[in-house]
């Protein structure tokens, strides 16, 4: 297989920027001309193989940090709200796209915001019944969505707080001790917190009050969720500062969407507090990412030990890069991260064919996948289901399911592949991302036709779909 072609000119400028060097002086460095540099920095012509080795050699980087990150999701991004039959006169093919996003990602990101909003704007005036009067804001992106999109594109890895909250647990032994013990002297040493038990019948996992000093738990939540919430309370007394400086980076619109991003950083530096980075990352490799393992070992949940895997992602440090999504039995994806080429959809249900829906029929199980992407890409996935909740028969429990996998490239170093066929292409599902977006003809669980795409009706012929979807 022909290796691809390697358009990287902004990352290799922002490396000779972040070196403080001129274009004369780094190319020097690599062994190359200043005009090739020149080329290369403006995406006029692709990397090559040995200025790739240069640059490993040189500057100590990961050669996988050069060649993956945010292009592929901005790319996928994009993709998506092209799709739309508002540009049904523009189809631009996949190298179009690439030089797009990779020299002019700023542009990118507006397009795809445009379209978000567009989308809202439509689905808004399509649901009006009687409140024809009302403003206008629903077609602005939501806070969340400001928020959700803020991690994808940092590749849910904020370095400032994960390495501020490992150097703290190592500093309270937090791998090796007991933990809740640890958090607990610490917020009582340190910050003058006093842990206490909540009210009976108050419908609260933990409740701070700053005049006392008191955090207030509920005696019932699982030792996981307690023990991640004395974490949490530490990450809001110890990290403000660095959390306000992150939050300025996010420019949000709105008051609300900069308080959503300071709780998703929050439980960023919780999660990085319990699984301290390379503590985490040693364990998971040895362990060969068995999440039950891992979830035994820092006594945590499984829904926290996959959501840790999906932000190893630290410079010259990467851990396997993987997936991760929270489905509800609706369908509907509340988590997301996709650090590999499956990216999710931003509008509509998951796939069908995905086995995190068969999650729900087998709750206890870790369910195993081998699925392909219409793009030819091919992926190990897992499925199981979590409850949350707790504290009495009548308390609710509300179910998930949680989908996590990796490139088929990586599936050795996970102990679900153990017994897998990998070389057969008959053992791969063939998956989508969504309906709406996905161009295979022949699914038998479509559910709505493709975008942008003819169909043909025979009244004389049926088959499982009512339509046959005509080749591009």
């Amino acid at each position: 297989m022909a290796m691809r072609k390697l358009f990287i000119g902004r990352k290799i400028r922002s490396l000779r920027e972040a070196h403080k060097a001129t274009q004369s002086q780094f190319a020097d460095r690599i062994g190359i001309s200043t005009s090739y540099l020149n080329q290369i920095e403006n995406n006029q012509r692709p990397v090559s193989a040995s200025v790739l080795l240069a640059l490993v050699d040189k500057f100590q980087i990961d050669l996988g940090e050069l060649s993956a990150g945010e292009g592929d999701r901005l790319l996928s991004a994009l993709s998506e709200a092209l799709t739309d039959p508002l540009f049904e006169s523009y189809n631009p093919n996949l190298q179009e796209l690439k030089l797009i996003t990779q020299n002019a990602p700023s542009l990118a990101h507006a397009l795809v915001r445009a379209h978000q909003a567009y989308r809202r704007n439509s689905e808004q005036l399509a649901s009006l019944n009687d409140s024809m009067g009302r403003s206008t804001q629903a077609a602005e992106a939501t806070p969340y969505e400001e928020v959700r999109d803020f991690f994808h594109f940092v590749d849910n890895y904020i370095h400032d707080l994960d390495v501020q909250a490992e150097e703290l647990s190592i500093e309270l032994g937090l791998a090796h001790d007991d933990r809740h013990a640890a958090l607990t002297s610490y917020l009582q040493r340190v910050h003058n917190v006093k842990i206490a038990r909540a009210e009976p019948g108050r419908d609260i996992l933990r409740h701070f009050d700053p005049a006392t000093r008191v955090l207030s738990l509920n005696a019932y939540i699982p030792a996981t969720s307690r023990d991640f919430q004395l974490a949490l309370q530490i990450a809001q007394l110890q990290a403000a500062d660095t959390v306000d400086r992150v939050v300025k980076t996010g420019n949000f619109r709105t008051k609300e969407a900069a308080d959503i991003c300071r709780i998703g950083l929050h439980n960023y530096f919780a999660g990085a507090l319990l699984f301290p980075y390379r503590a985490f990352q040693a364990a998971a490799t040895l362990l060969r990412h068995d999440l039950e393992l891992l979830a035994s070992r820092f006594g945590a949940s499984l829904e926290q030990v996959c959501h840790r895997l999906s932000t190893l992602q630290r410079p010259g440090e990467k851990g396997i890069p993987v997936f991760f999504a929270r489905v509800d039995r609706a369908g509907n994806i509340t988590k997301r991260h996709s650090a590999t080429k499956l990216q999710f959809a931003r509008f509509g249900a998951a796939c069908p064919l995905w086995n995190v829906h068969q999650a729900f029929e087998a709750p206890g199980r870790i369910i195993r996948q081998l699925a392909e992407t219409p793009d030819g890409a091919r992926f190990l996935c897992l499925a199981t289901q979590i409850t949350k909740g707790g504290g009495g028969f009548k308390s609710s429990q509300p179910q998930y399911a949680i989908a996590f996998g990796c490139e088929i490239s990586y599936a050795p170093a996970f102990i679900y592949a153990d017994d897998l066929d990998l070389s057969q292409r008959s053992s791969f599902d063939p998956i989508g991302i969504s309906c709406r977006i996905c161009e295979r003809t022949q699914c038998f669980q479509r559910a709505v036709p493709p975008l942008m795409r003819k169909l043909h009706v025979d009244h004389d012929m049926r088959t499982v779909l009512p339509y046959r979807i005509e080749d591009s």
